[in-house]
């Protein structure tokens, strides 16, 4: 019988064409497992076993006919019942969808790919959406970002090291569409920063930025040493979220000392020849504030006030759960042993946090504003952190 190569075609269109179906069934099933790995990181994160046991505790409790009888109590229990609620259905409706897609892929019927794709690509956008619903759950974390920065031990080269940092803030800023608008600065006798104080304003500012608050240590050699003598800096960063003036925060006359003095900076072309820029001390707590670059002397002491108001704010709120530190500032020494984060220059390149211990050899690429590894391995770490707290 003569061989005929083109008899054999539609076979092998068939052949291929079952090929490719394999193909792409096994590439959803990657997809699949890929998110379930990632749900199952938010289970035990979100602990879900945990809540689940207590919603049947709370529930018990509120079929009790004595339930109603204190309203303050049944409130607390209503509102702890709903937030936990709300993390044990979020994740449990999107297991069960992912559930019902590893069913479908397990037919292989290739009819159904467009619909299983479609389907996994919005059950990824709802895993990254719970996910960030999970790093960004705290109180103030939409709200705008005050920062400061102080410049430690180490003199000029401090204070060169806290310009730096300024710099480093500034681009990451640029980088996300933020706007960045500088409040007060006070320069070093010689070079770069002594303390500067700025707001940074955008979608979750603060609950990006507060992963910086601490200590940072840079190691480089000195452009300020002529025998080019390696050196070691420090410089803290303060963050506190930029709350609404409506906040409730009681503040006696005489309890400041306003103090107002020449400004340095931005703000006019009378800047420097008027007393515009306002520094209050709330003598309670030794809280100082200053605000220098607003266009009077009237806005600069709006500004202070309100910067001051945010800080006894979150004092007032971390002092009734004994964590001040982690919100209102870091109160460490500015020197070795206390940082967060390390910055080698030399002899290699490094940038190192010290609380999650992620690690970046693109040490410049960080100090040009690139921090988001930085920032999302913190709040991963402190959404672990929450959750190991948890308890019945």
């Amino acid at each position: 019988m003569p061989h005929h190569p083109g008899l054999y075609s539609p076979i092998r269109l068939i052949l291929y064409s079952l090929f490719n179906d394999v193909m792409i069934m096994e590439e959803l099933k990657k997809k699949l497992n890929l998110l379930c790995s990632k749900m199952e990181g938010l289970r035990k994160t979100l602990r879900i076993e945990i809540k689940s046991a207590r919603i049947k505790e709370l529930q018990t409790i509120m079929a009790e006919s004595a339930f109603w009888a204190d309203p303050k109590s049944a409130a607390v229990v209503l509102e702890e019942l709903k937030e936990i609620k709300c993390d044990v259905d979020s994740w449990a409706a999107l297991n069960h969808r992912l559930i019902e897609l590893g069913e479908l892929i397990s037919l292989k019927d290739d009819s159904l790919e467009r619909e299983i794709e479609g389907e996994l690509t919005k059950c990824a956008e709802e895993v990254d959406f719970l996910r960030l619903q999970l790093l960004f759950s705290d109180k103030f974390d939409n709200c705008n970002a005050i920062l400061e920065i102080n410049s430690g031990a180490g003199g000029t080269e401090a204070c060169d090291w806290a310009s730096m940092l300024f710099r480093m803030y500034f681009r990451w800023s640029e980088n996300k569409k933020f706007k960045f608008k500088i409040l007060n600065e006070v320069k070093g006798e010689e070079a770069g920063l002594k303390n500067i104080t700025f707001i940074i304003t955008g979608p979750r500012a603060y609950g990006l930025i507060k992963s910086e608050v601490g200590v940072h240590r840079l190691v480089r050699i000195s452009p300020f040493d002529s025998n080019k003598r390696r050196h070691t800096s420090f410089a803290s960063v303060d963050v506190i979220p930029e709350i609404k003036e409506d906040i409730e925060i009681e503040i006696q006359p005489e309890e400041l000392k306003i103090d107002t003095y020449r400004a340095s900076g931005a703000g006019g072309q009378h800047v420097n020849v008027t007393d515009s820029a306002v520094r209050i001390t709330h003598l309670p707590t030794n809280i100082v504030v200053c605000s220098q670059n607003e266009r009077s002397q009237h806005q600069n002491k709006h500004t202070a006030m309100k910067i001051l108001k945010s800080k006894l704010y979150k004092l007032k709120e971390e002092e009734n759960r004994q964590e001040m530190e982690k919100i209102s500032g870091n109160k460490q020494k500015i020197e070795w042993g206390s940082q967060i984060r390390s910055y080698v220059l030399h002899p290699y390149l490094m940038v190192k946090d010290h609380r999650t211990s992620a690690e970046m050899g693109d040490a410049w690429g960080v100090l040009d504003g690139k921090l988001d590894k930085f920032i999302y391995s913190y709040l991963d770490f402190l959404a672990e952190s929450k959750a190991d707290d948890f308890s019945l």
